[in-house]
């Protein structure tokens, strides 16, 4: 049997290509479909759907490559002719759907890809090279762009398996032809067929589709996660202008980094009062302001941060001159717990605008966030808090206070 291709037998090389790539997207959809119903409330449960998406991605990387090989191959092989002629709507509609499936099996992975590299955490991808890609900032916006247009080209592409499955069953039991047994090992008893003519218009229109696929991918209302009713701003001697609370917690031993969008800050200092208390500070944070990677709505369940029954988590306290620097002495609640609090931070006063940047460690567990993972196997007990802020008042309120 030959390796190549003649004009009426497929060789070897596309026959493999064929069948390991159907084996592959046998495995994507059987993981992606089992990982999709596996709860996160358990951490076995949780361990379990990380290793599924892991391969699930895995496997995504590898249909990506080798489709790339399969359409490279393609192209430098004859085709074989067509088994009952090619014309009418039936050859048509054949090299169509082959277009459609080539499109998929190289936009699905690739979308597949691209939303992994936009999105901090959870299941890595396993493969010698980088979870990143140049020119692919982690975006939680871009990242659900990207995952809507996996979505929607996984439904192409399911479209055209299914109608290229029915069109080789039909050929198999209905025509009672060879199409499918030529494309199997081994000799197969195959008709001297037409040669193949290759037509401008499947391609054509299967490119087309693919454009309207993008197309109504992009122009779908993106539900961010991470978003709620926006707070009401305070009165604050103090008026931020600009900052972040920054959050970075490890699972499965890798840091992801997360950000609250949402959150309002009342804060009164004179740097001439007497005594240590310089002044104080009341923070109030949209907790479903959270956007924490691919795990954002896991973040926001009762088991984490509940943030439908606790939707703020608030910090007050007093800014504290010490020997070292400023600190911020008061308490933090989170999900209805309250627990004491000491943050240091460096201040730098210039004129009426001043900045500060500031950092702590919470521990999980004290605020009963993730109690059914007792362990770090998953989730680190460790929270790593970053403050940066910039703050403006007037000259009369910097230089006396309130």
């Amino acid at each position: 049997m030959s390796l190549t291709n003649t004009p009426h037998s497929y060789g070897t090389i596309s026959k493999t290509f064929h069948w390991l790539i159907a084996f592959l997207i046998l495995g994507v959809i059987v993981t992606g479909a089992v990982a999709d119903n596996l709860s996160t409330s358990d951490p076995n449960s949780l361990a379990w759907k990380i290793r599924l998406y892991s391969i699930h991605k895995s496997i995504g990387l590898a249909i990506f490559f080798t489709a790339l090989l399969r359409i490279l191959w393609t192209l430098v092989q004859p085709k074989p002719g067509m088994i009952g002629g090619h014309g009418g709507v039936q050859g048509f509609l054949a090299e169509l759907v082959h277009w459609m499936l080539y499109g998929s099996l190289v936009m699905v992975p690739l979308t597949g890809w691209l939303t992994h590299a936009a999105t901090e955490g959870f299941a890595p991808i396993p493969w010698p090279f980088g979870q990143d890609l140049p020119f692919v900032p982690n975006d939680p916006v871009l990242a659900e762009r990207f995952a809507m247009a996996h979505l929607f080209f996984k439904f192409a592409m399911l479209a055209a398996l299914a109608l290229h499955i029915a069109g080789a069953l039909k050929h198999h039991v209905w025509d009672k032809d060879a199409t499918l047994r030529r494309m199997w090992f081994g000799a197969s008893s195959v008709p001297d067929v037409p040669r193949h003519q290759s037509r401008l218009a499947p391609p054509v229109l299967a490119a087309v589709l693919f454009v309207g696929v993008g197309t109504a991918a992009a122009l779908q209302p993106l539900d961010h996660g991470g978003e709620g009713a926006a707070l009401d701003e305070v009165a604050s001697d103090w008026r931020v202008t600009e900052g972040e609370i920054a959050i970075t917690v490890d699972q499965f031993g890798t840091p992801v980094t997360g950000t609250f969008g949402d959150w309002t800050a009342a804060i009164t200092y004179d740097p001439e009062a007497a005594g240590p208390v310089n002044g104080n500070a009341d923070v109030t944070i949209a907790v479903t302001s959270l956007t924490l990677g691919s795990v954002t709505q896991d973040a926001l369940t009762p088991d984490f941060l509940s943030a439908e029954a606790f939707p703020t988590a608030t910090v007050t306290g007093d800014i504290v001159e010490t020997e070292t620097g400023q600190e911020l002495q008061g308490t933090i609640t989170i999900k209805g717990t309250e627990a004491p609090l000491t943050l240091p931070f460096d201040l730098v006063i210039e004129g009426d605008t001043a900045t500060a940047n500031g950092s702590v460690t919470l521990m999980r567990r004290d605020f009963n966030v993730g109690e059914s993972m007792p362990d770090e196997s998953t989730v680190g007990f460790g929270v790593d808090v970053v403050i940066s802020l910039t703050a403006t008042t007037t000259p009369e309120e910097a230089a006396g206070g309130s």
